[in-house]
């Protein structure tokens, strides 16, 4: 059975005896596998949509895990079908989703572009008009009537200070308008900005943000030789938090764990993000490996004195860690491959631990 298949099993964690037997003894074929890690990628990716929470989603996504962890050839077609309905209810109700934010979005712009159509209107017609009193004003000029030429004189200045005063007061209200429709479009894109790049829950960059700025730090290392490393961080027996305690307990912790982390790597170079389920990633610029070990371990510290309170509940939780300094000319899958063979290493080495990651051999730090 292939390596990948057996890391992707163990991720799961529930935590049981039963979860402890080998990927042979569960009969988990490639094909179940390549399911669970659709499952997986799904999980990784999901948007908070009308009828369809985020938690709610990954619930309903890691029973069809289990199930399909069980090995039982003669459910498979249920479960599949089971699976294909749900997924396609949900893809549904996702595009429909992001067509309406795009459809109220694009009315807002659409607006804008009208009233600009109307001052621009509004703006051409004063100027004929302006036009039309100049030439009754040359034909005054023309007529030799000193009396003609006062009064075209006197209608010309009154209609043209009018006008100047309307417009003045147009304008006046026009950029207010202006102000307000360009602050409502600044929201907006903001808005679709942080729901691109952050996720929900945590408030903690999410797995695209992490990946397009991983892919910087890779092209900036190309030109400038300063350190960068990458701690990836997982919380232990995280799926044991969420059966004994609930959810919405599960959820707690993982918005605690993230404000833990800002209150920690809290300069404003410090990147954190959320890259799956239990799993966050830190990437430190300047950091030398060295740096950010120390870094590691005074989290491992906090977590391990920390006591979380959630209505009657108290919960302690511990972390494991991986850590890897971007090599020179090293792409992104490689630094977060090592990084990765890190924390798997201390997730499989008794966890509540960090390990660093080197070009040849891993070295773990208790």
């Amino acid at each position: 059975m292939k390596k990948w298949v057996e890391k992707l099993v163990q991720q799961f964690d529930w935590g049981d005896a039963a979860d402890k037997t080998s990927v042979t003894e569960r009969n988990v074929s490639e094909d179940r596998a390549t399911l669970l890690f659709i499952i997986d990628a799904v999980n990784k990716h999901l948007l908070e949509i009308e009828g369809h929470p985020v938690r709610k989603v990954r619930e309903t996504l890691d029973e069809f895990a289990k199930e399909m962890l069980k090995g039982d050839e003669e459910n498979d077609e249920r479960i599949l079908f089971r699976f294909r309905q749900f997924f396609s209810t949900y893809r549904i109700d996702e595009t429909a989703y992001i067509q309406k934010t795009f459809e109220e979005f694009r009315t807002i712009i659409w607006d804008f572009i009208d009233q600009l159509a109307e001052d621009v209107s509004d703006e051409q017609k004063d100027d004929s008009e302006v036009r039309q009193s100049l030439d009754v004003l040359k034909e005054a000029v023309e007529s030799n009537s000193i009396e003609v030429l006062k009064n075209q004189s006197r209608k010309f200045i009154d209609s043209y200070m009018e006008k100047q005063f309307k417009k003045e007061k147009r304008t006046a209200k026009k950029m207010k308008s202006i102000r307000k429709n360009l602050s409502t479009v600044k929201k907006q894109l903001n808005s679709a900005q942080d729901a691109i790049r952050i996720d929900h829950l945590t408030q903690a960059f999410n797995r695209k943000s992490f990946d397009e700025h991983c892919d910087q730090h890779v092209k900036l290392n190309q030109l400038d030789s300063a350190p960068v490393s990458m701690i990836l961080l997982d919380v232990d027996h995280f799926k044991r938090v969420n059966d004994v305690y609930g959810h919405d307990v599960g959820d707690f912790i993982l918005k605690e764990v993230v404000a833990t982390l800002k209150a920690l790597f809290n300069s404003d170079n410090d990147f954190i993000a959320r890259i799956g389920g239990e799993e966050f990633a830190i990437v430190l610029p300047s950091f030398s490996v060295e740096h950010a070990v120390k870094m590691a371990e005074a989290v491992l510290a906090k977590f391990r004195n920390e006591t979380y309170i959630f209505q009657d509940h108290q919960i302690r939780i511990t972390v494991s860690m991986g850590i890897a300094q971007l090599s020179s000319g090293e792409n992104k899958e490689g630094w977060l491959k090592r990084a990765d063979q890190a924390l798997y290493y201390s997730k499989n080495n008794g966890r509540n631990r960090v390990t660093i990651a080197q070009p040849a051999s891993l070295k773990a730090v208790a």
